[in-house]
């Protein structure tokens, strides 16, 4: 029975850190959508092709297109005992395809990671990011010796654009429209944990791995 696990939570929630945390520790491929539409651009296959149709016509990829692009990849020989979903579903009618292809013995778990929005757009403003080596520090977890200046090299920092207020605003606007909705659908398939993300990221990561193996949390 393969383990499937969907990390969910608004961006800043630190999905990606704990992400290969879950990977590393319980030996499961990350699957992430983005890294699959690279894969099959760059190499050009009939999926890419498609998708690439519809992104040179300025339209959005149908989920149909992410669907197979998502199960062409977790039919590999590496997801048959499970895998981990990055970015992937992002609405219930994704949710609802994904649940309607993956195979009924199959061991779901949804975690939810659950930060207050302050505490999100602090995060997320707060970031600086290096021009040269594009080593990231945060304004208030991770502040530059000298200010503006790279601690790894020396180099420029910058705010990037989608880590502007008015970005961040947006995002989160976004998510609270798109996907929070699938919180409540994962909790009534039964499959839901719900993870307090507000803590060190090392704190939080014991707690993911516990609900992951489902354990108690």
């Amino acid at each position: 029975m393969a383990t499937v696990l969907i990390l969910l939570g608004p961006p800043g929630a630190g999905k990606g850190t704990q992400a290969e945390l879950l990977c590393r520790e319980l030996s499961l491929p990350h699957v992430s959508t983005g890294d699959l539409f690279r894969e099959n651009r760059a190499q050009g296959t009939e999926l890419g092709k498609r998708a690439q149709e519809y992104m040179d016509a300025g339209r959005l990829v149908p989920d149909e297109v992410v669907i197979d692009m998502l199960f062409d990849r977790v039919e590999r020989p590496d997801c048959a005992g499970g895998f981990l979903l990055d970015g992937f579903p992002r609405t219930i009618p994704q949710a609802e395809a994904l649940t309607a292809r993956l195979p009924a013995d199959a061991d779901v778990r949804a975690l939810a990671l659950e930060v207050p929005e302050p505490a999100l757009i602090a995060r997320l403003t707060g970031r600086m990011t290096c021009r040269a080596c594009g080593n990231i520090h945060h304004l208030q977890f991770s502040p530059p010796r000298e200010a503006g200046v790279c601690d790894a090299c020396g180099g420029e920092l910058y705010q990037r654009e989608d880590d502007s207020e008015a970005v961040v605003a947006n995002r989160l606007r976004v998510y609270r429209e798109q996907t929070a909705p699938l919180v409540d659908y994962y909790s009534q398939l039964g499959v839901l944990g719900r993870i307090d993300g507000d803590r060190a990221p090392a704190e939080v990561g014991r707690t993911l791995l516990s609900a992951a193996r489902g354990e108690a949390v």
